[in-house]
């Protein structure tokens, strides 16, 4: 296929998305605001709890069976080191340009998320819709894309949740900066404090930096200062501990470390279901299908599921209106940034994705091939947005950086797509 039909393919989903978040960006501007703010938060929350878990699971659930599995494990290495490597530039990029220490965790997220989801939901279905696509026919390649890249999708949210989330975290806190507020609660025993999160969302999310106490003693009349605990708290003195009470401090502990409502997500709980509904057979034959007694609930979720896109992107445009009124990101900070995006991570993903391909770890798929090369190349995830709103730290230098990737993505996402697919074909 000609370089230039290949070019037209990539442009035309890129400038889908492009229109798309022009009008979120257009709803969100204050003279028409009809996604402010507070718009912006329930809309988003609607995607999050409705609209992406069913897309996902109904997607997973039509389109990965246990043959198909088995084929697919190494997209989750590929995601994983799309981020590992990603990480490893954004942390020689803060070093060479000297960025300030409380954008280390924002640069080296923005460097290893990349948007798994929205961009990819829409570029993978419309090349498979061209008439000069070289993944064959239409309806086969727009069923196995959108299934492998609501896979891409739910392994990239556990990444970015788990792996990014404690990034930024991390640094934040090295940076002085006071983000108790998102972390920690500070309890007064005097009983005139308590710093708690506004938002359910955000406690589930935080509660592996938050501690608990079951007792605080009142303080004597002599003494009337605020009492504040931190997370770790040293052994009493003079106190035998018993065995069971040394375990159950243990437990404590991994409990706090390993938070199990920050990893099962909406998102992740939607994976589980989908892969146990598409590889169990009796499951499947029973909700899967045209004759399947209970098709209406897989009907039902691809119905909430096409809401996803058009949602998602309309609030991509929204958040870029922070980018447009802030300047709090350095020139070569920025050009470092576009360059690991789009310059260093593809030319190492071709490395990486072909040495799979030759020793046999990935098929002769292409469109399988395709998107675990275009992973290498898509802007930053939005959900860096919402961690950094949670930690109150680089947000109108995040709402920059997500203006200046996603407005050089129009042209660096087109033409590595266009050299993916040559590649590829």
């Amino acid at each position: 296929m000609a370089f230039l039909d290949l070019f037209v393919v990539s442009l035309i989903p890129v400038l889908k998305t492009l229109l798309i978040t022009v009008v979120g960006l257009l709803l969100a501007i204050p003279r028409i605001n009809i996604l402010g703010d507070a718009a912006r938060h329930h809309l988003n929350n609607v995607v999050f709890y409705v609209f992406t878990p069913a897309l996902i699971g109904g997607s997973l659930a039509d389109t990965v069976t246990a043959a198909s599995i088995a084929s697919l494990w190494f997209m989750p290495v590929n995601i994983l080191l799309t981020f590992i490597i990603g990480s490893g530039l954004g942390w020689a990029l803060v070093k060479i340009t000297r960025t300030p220490e409380d954008l280390h965790g924002l640069v080296i997220g923005s460097c290893a998320a990349g948007n798994l989801g929205n961009l990819l939901l829409i570029i993978i279905p419309a090349v498979c819709e061209e008439d000069n696509s070289p993944f064959g026919d239409k309806l086969t390649c727009s069923a196995n894309g959108q299934g492998l890249v609501s896979l891409s999708m739910a392994i990239g949210a556990i990444y970015i949740w788990t792996y990014v989330y404690n990034i930024i975290w991390k640094y934040g806190n090295l940076s002085g900066k006071d983000i108790a507020k998102a972390s920690t609660i500070s309890i007064d025993c005097s009983g005139r404090t308590l710093d708690m999160f506004r938002e359910n969302y955000t406690e589930a999310l935080l509660q592996s930096r938050q501690s608990s106490f079951n007792d605080c003693e009142a303080p004597d009349d002599e003494y009337s200062e605020v009492q504040e605990y931190d997370i770790a708290v040293d052994d009493v003195p003079d106190k035998k501990e018993t065995l069971l009470t040394k375990i159950k401090a243990h437990l404590d502990a991994l409990s706090d470390k390993i938070n199990l409502k920050m990893w099962l997500t909406p998102t992740t709980i939607a994976t589980i279901v989908g892969l146990l509904i598409g590889v169990i057979s009796p499951i499947r034959k029973l909700m899967i299908g045209d004759q399947a007694p209970l098709r209406v609930f897989d009907g039902s979720a691809s119905l909430l599921g096409q809401a996803t896109v058009p949602a998602m992107t309309l609030i991509v445009g929204a958040n870029l209106l922070k980018g447009m009124k802030k300047s709090g990101v350095g020139v070569w900070l920025m050009i470092g940034i576009l360059a690991v995006r789009y310059v260093a991570l593809p030319i190492v993903g071709i490395g990486v994705v072909k040495a799979a391909q030759h020793v046999g770890f990935v098929g002769s798929d292409s469109l399988y091939v395709f998107i675990l090369l275009i992973q290498y190349s898509v802007p930053p995830a939005m959900a860096i947005g919402t961690i950094t709103q949670l930690f109150e730290v680089g947000e109108s230098e995040c709402s920059v950086i997500m203006l200046w990737t996603y407005g050089m993505a129009a042209i660096a996402l087109t033409l590595w797509s266009t050299f993916f697919m040559w590649l590829v074909s």
